[in-house]
């Protein structure tokens, strides 16, 4: 039979794409596999991924997507899509047993690759005699924090919101504890919970695999190879494979975002080499509207040329970007005249861009990120220097990797509530567009885009790992014996 590799990821569109160019990874290794995605369902609006299903469906025929039915959720008051997310997807796991059963019919399944919220499933991978592999889409610092995460737990009594200390994990910088992700700041909230059971069953699977590169992340990374994030030697083998970036993102709108493709770098074909910053959010980052207009006045008095992509205020209190909501009257939201008077020296666009198109355009020398691993990957790749700015999920502990450990960012500081000022927005964009530091930051993101591009070359670390799990997908008969 042929030889199958079942990927799972969570279903939020980053997870997705992370998950489809891991399975185009692994065919560039290996062309006679088979990749098979289980895709679920979840009961909010996480944007659609149908048609960037349907495009690679269409494009690429050894990537196999199935669709899972879709499940009941008990009555629950949570609004937390991380809370939701993990109960769907545990909820999924009879439907995950019958998938890979129905696919062990006419492939030897060699492996099922769990993204972080999808561990339950390592349970149903086990049940049926096919090694179970995690998939760390964030980088090495945050992987030895999840690993390390049980020893936390077992050591503390308080909630980490009540710590108020740093943290010590090893292969990272020390972390206040308030910049740990909000799931995991109350030990008895159900994330927390969660959060736990999946970090605790990482050291069960047959190996982690993590999108970054070994000399992005040297100390994580050695840290990793060398067992210290997890008790008793049980640290299954970590292979570093990354950057893993989409050279395209997805599209549901093509008319509209080929167009907004076609203005954004036609507008930067005209500025000067290294002038424009960058400023973008991920595709769940929202800002209120009194933040809005601080980055604007912050823009504005910087006096430097921006590319800014801009979303709709958030509604119903929710903190993240739940859905596309592209009806944006940019007049309204900003400063009264801004667009006027900034026209000869920046370009707000709504709602996206075509990411990795900008940050590798000659014309752009800086990137406002929200610190998403993908985003901080595409940077990395383009030799572009950032400006962090972390607003949701692991982003802060990123924003820490990224100043303190691989020196290729400065911090966007702000205030007890989170707000950030115009002179903050002014005093970074300054810093890293003139400034030594900035000149430094610059010069490192530079190498680091070298030292990205020897990884993926043959001999390069990222390529010999890539070798290494491949063939550890032949160690072990893999076909389900109830399938026999």
């Amino acid at each position: 039979m042929e030889e199958a590799i079942v990927l799972y990821p969570s279903p939020p569109i980053g997870h997705l794409i992370s998950m489809v160019e891991l399975g185009k990874l692994l065919l560039t290794q290996k062309p006679s596999l088979s990749i098979h995605i289980l895709i679920t369902s979840v009961p909010y609006d996480s944007g659609s991924t149908a048609p960037y299903i349907a495009n690679v469906a269409a494009t690429i025929p050894s990537i196999k997507f199935h669709h899972l039915p879709t499940v009941t959720l008990p009555s629950t008051k949570t609004t937390h899509h991380e809370e939701l997310t993990f109960e769907v997807l545990r909820l999924s796991n009879p439907h995950v047993r019958e998938q890979l059963l129905s696919i062990s019919k006419n492939y030897t399944i060699h492996g099922l690759v769990v993204d972080a919220f999808c561990c339950a499933a390592l349970s149903v991978a086990k049940e049926l005699n096919i090694p179970g592999y995690h998939f760390s889409s964030s980088g090495a610092g945050v992987l030895a924090l999840f690993l390390y995460f049980p020893t936390i737990h077992n050591t503390t009594t308080k909630s980490l919101k009540d710590l108020k200390s740093l943290l010590h994990i090893p292969g990272v910088p020390p972390i206040p504890s308030s910049d740990m992700p909000i799931p995991v700041l109350d030990r008895d909230d159900k994330s927390y919970e969660n959060f736990l059971d999946s970090s605790s069953s990482f050291p069960e699977s047959a190996g982690i695999v993590v999108n970054t590169f070994a000399s992005l992340e040297a100390r994580a990374v050695k840290t990793l190879s060398e067992g210290l994030c997890v008790p008793n030697n049980r640290t299954p083998p970590i292979y570093c494979i990354g950057p893993l970036i989409a050279t395209e993102g997805p599209k549901d709108d093509a008319g509209t975002r080929n167009g907004t493709t076609l203005e954004c770098l036609t507008w930067l074909d005209s500025q000067p080499v290294g002038s424009v910053v960058f400023l973008c959010f991920g595709s769940l980052g929202l800002f209120s509207k009194e933040q809005l207009r601080e980055i604007a006045f912050g823009l504005e008095r910087s006096r430097h040329r921006f590319l800014w992509v801009v979303r709709n205020p958030p509604s119903d209190k929710k903190s993240v970007a739940l859905s596309a909501r592209p009806n944006i009257d940019l007049d309204s939201l900003l400063p009264e005249g801004f667009l006027d008077r900034t026209k000869e020296r920046g370009l707000v666009l709504k709602s996206w861009a075509p990411q990795v198109a900008v940050l590798n355009h000659p014309s752009v020398g800086g990137f406002v990120s929200h610190c998403g691993w993908n985003s901080v990957l595409e940077a990395v790749c383009a030799g572009v220097p950032l400006v962090a700015w972390p607003l949701y999920a692991e982003q802060r502990l990123n924003r820490i990797f990224l100043v303190e450990e691989m020196k290729l960012a400065l911090p966007m500081n702000e205030s007890d509530n989170g707000f950030v000022s115009s002179a903050e927005v002014e005093e970074r964009v300054l810093g890293l567009m003139e400034s030594e530091e900035g000149k430094l930051i610059r010069e490192r993101a530079i190498a680091m885009k070298i030292a990205a591009q020897a990884a993926l070359k043959e001999g390069g670390s990222s390529r010999v790992a890539l070798s290494q799990l491949v063939e550890s997908y032949k160690e072990i008969t893999t076909t389900p014996s109830h399938a026999r």
